[in-house]
Formats: structure tokens, sequence, C-alpha cells
């Protein structure tokens, strides 16, 4: 696998199109909430300089993109995917180590937040760094909350007052590196069986 990971760029429109029905794609074979995004709203997360590619001789491999809230206190990756061609690689961690590492740079003060409902996404986040958390300590940013409209599960998150939902919330503070190291055993078949009561308590009549 010959694969480079890159800031994106303006050459790199081409692919969005393909960005977002892989995404869209992926979400539906899992059976999964997700908000959608546009080919529009990727090209603008290029221009900001906001977004990493993966690429292999020209051909679409993997992408993720930052988003930023409350003011830059706040930052979340998003849209993390791996084309089917790439998978069960560790291209997607690759991905994930690349932008939290370029967002530290980029935002130095602002705490990585995540929410996913995704087990691999979750083991990765663990292996940063990332400590799950309850929704309090995220951003309270409407705009954030807002791009969960399109997600399938968007009823339950409105139901919990934007508190709780399928999604599992993770943070991980840089100023957090200056105290003792606390270890998050992550625990796969545990953090599924926690997913699987949440649903059956969120979706019981």
């Amino acid at each position: 696998m010959n694969v480079i990971i890159v800031i994106a760029q303006k050459e790199h429109y081409v692919y969005a199109a393909e960005i977002c029905d892989t995404i869209e794609t992926s979400a539906l074979q899992r059976g999964t909430g997700i908000a959608k995004r546009t080919p529009e709203y990727i090209r603008k997360k290029i221009d900001m300089q906001d977004a990493v590619i993966a690429l292999e001789n020209g051909k679409f491999a993997g992408f993720c993109y930052i988003e930023s809230w409350s003011h830059g206190k706040f930052v979340a990756h998003s849209g993390l995917i791996v084309h089917p061609d790439y998978r069960h690689l560790g291209l997607a961690k690759k991905i994930k180590t690349f932008v939290f590492d370029y967002s530290q740079k980029k935002y130095p003060e602002a705490k990585i937040f995540g929410i996913t409902t995704g087990l691999a996404v979750m083991k990765i986040n663990s292996d940063l760094g990332y400590r799950p958390v309850p929704f309090s300590e995220l951003t309270d940013d409407p705009s954030f909350w807002s791009g969960c409209t399109t997600c399938s599960n968007f009823d339950i998150l409105q139901r919990k007052e934007n508190k709780m939902c399928l999604c599992t919330g993770m943070l991980y503070d840089p100023n957090e590196k200056r105290k003792p190291k606390a270890t998050y055993t992550f625990n796969q078949k545990v953090l599924s069986r926690l997913k699987n009561i949440k649903l059956a308590l969120f979706l019981k009549k």
C-alpha cells in the first residue's frame, strides 16, 4: 500500500462527491445514524485547510475534516472514512492520527472531541488519549448539534434534550497533558454490550 495522507487542496475538489457517497454508503451498510455531508460542504472544508485526504496514485483512499466550535475552544474530527478497497489495513488510524496532530498545531488550545457509534473509531480515539465523557462536557454550540438533524437518530437526541443519544462522547483535553495521565482501558465487548443496552432503552416504548 503506497498511500499518502496530505492536507487537502483545491486540486482535490474532484473527490468531493465520491467522499460523500462513500460516507453515506458506509453508514447504510453499518445501519448507523450519521449526519449527511454535501460536496459543497466538503469543498468548503478544503478551502479552509480543515481537511485531510488519503490517496494512492490519484485514487481516493480516505478522508477526514476538522470542525471548530465555541470560538475555537472545541475542535471535532468528522467524516472519517476509508474507501472499501483500503479497509482493514490500518488506514483509518493513520488518517485519524494525522488529523489529530494537525489539529493540535492549528488549534493548540482547543479541546478535541467527537461523538460516534463506531467501536473502531472509539478504539482509535482511546489510543490517542481521548476519554469517554457525558455530552455536558462537549460544546454547547447550537450549530454543532444542528449538524445532527440529518441523522436517523436525531429524534432520540431531541427527546433527551441534547444530553444523550446512541453516540458516545469522547474528549481530548490538551491541558490534561500536564496532569498525571489516566489510563482508559478499551474493552470492545463491554462497549458493544453497553451500546446495545442504550439502544434498547432509547427505543423502548
